[in-house]
């Protein structure tokens, strides 16, 4: 399976920033790294993959001596041609690099108008999303995606937890999902993971005026280095990443907007306990 395409863009958009900002031409980083114009421009461009040495010389070349971010930008060179465990499944690309993002970020804030976002979902609850999203995806093929969507959730248990800020409409928390008590335990779920430390979640009332989620969901993933920040669109047939800062900030003024148009953290969650208490 291909390299993830968004990690390698993160990492080469990163070194092309930092290299700009040294004031340095390629030329000049050739010189002064031993690594050859060509190469670098192909790291920049995502052409091709980083060595983490290389990584490193050019990092000492435009003096980067921030320990967490040459650690990010290093392990991002590492991971670069490591299979991860989802690397198992025949899995998209766009769906293969959203998980390995996951298990780089520090941070993710995402809004779902109509689904629970699936780092909360019960298997039950998200065969159901997945059955009743791909239609004709054969019955062994929504197993290994049950499975994924499962064991994606281990970010949010790892010893450095995915801090994670959730926005639900209260449309998804009344959606009517097939399977005897499947919403109730789905709901009991969200209860659950809502007292970790790391999780908020809101939800956004269906009397809510007008607000920016009106054009669809959004996930936005963050990492220990400013700048880095990527935002996931995703459709039936196709997922699109954000990945100019420009465009990444006018989603985290949307967020910040449907946060304020949303619950409070303890008013959300006595919705959703009393949506739970009403289901069989």
């Amino acid at each position: 399976m291909a390299v993830p395409t968004v990690r390698r863009r993160r990492l080469g958009t990163e070194l092309r920033r930092l290299r700009e900002g040294s004031g340095l031409t390629l030329d000049e980083v050739e010189a002064r790294s031993g690594i050859s114009t060509s190469k670098v421009s192909r790291i920049e461009s995502a052409t091709r993959g980083a060595k983490p040495g290389d990584v490193e010389r050019l990092l000492d070349v435009y003096g980067l001596t921030d320990d967490g971010a040459r650690d990010l930008l290093l392990k991002m060179a590492r991971d670069g041609g490591r299979r991860g465990w989802w690397q198992t499944y025949d899995l998209s690309p766009a769906y293969s690099d959203l998980i390995s993002m996951e298990s780089d970020a520090s941070s993710v804030r995402t809004y779902e108008p109509l689904v629970i976002p699936g780092l909360f979902q019960t298997s039950a609850y998200a065969r159901a999303v997945i059955t009743a999203h791909s239609m004709t995806v054969s019955a062994e093929d929504v197993d290994a995606l049950v499975e994924v969507r499962v064991a994606r959730q281990a970010v949010l248990t790892k010893p450095d937890p995915l801090r994670l800020r959730a926005i639900i409409h209260e449309a998804a928390l009344l959606a009517s999902v097939p399977g005897t008590g499947v919403m109730r335990d789905q709901l009991q779920r969200l209860l659950d993971v809502a007292a970790y430390p790391h999780v908020t979640i809101q939800v956004l009332p269906l009397d809510a005026e007008l607000h920016p989620g009106g054009t669809g969901g959004f996930t936005a993933l963050g990492f220990n280095q400013p700048g880095m920040e990527v935002v996931l669109l995703e459709n039936l047939e196709s997922s699109l990443y954000v990945e100019e800062p420009a465009n990444v900030a006018r989603y985290t003024e949307a967020f910040e907007r449907l946060t304020a148009a949303a619950l409070p953290f303890e008013r959300s969650l006595s919705l959703i306990t009393r949506l739970k208490e009403k289901e069989k």
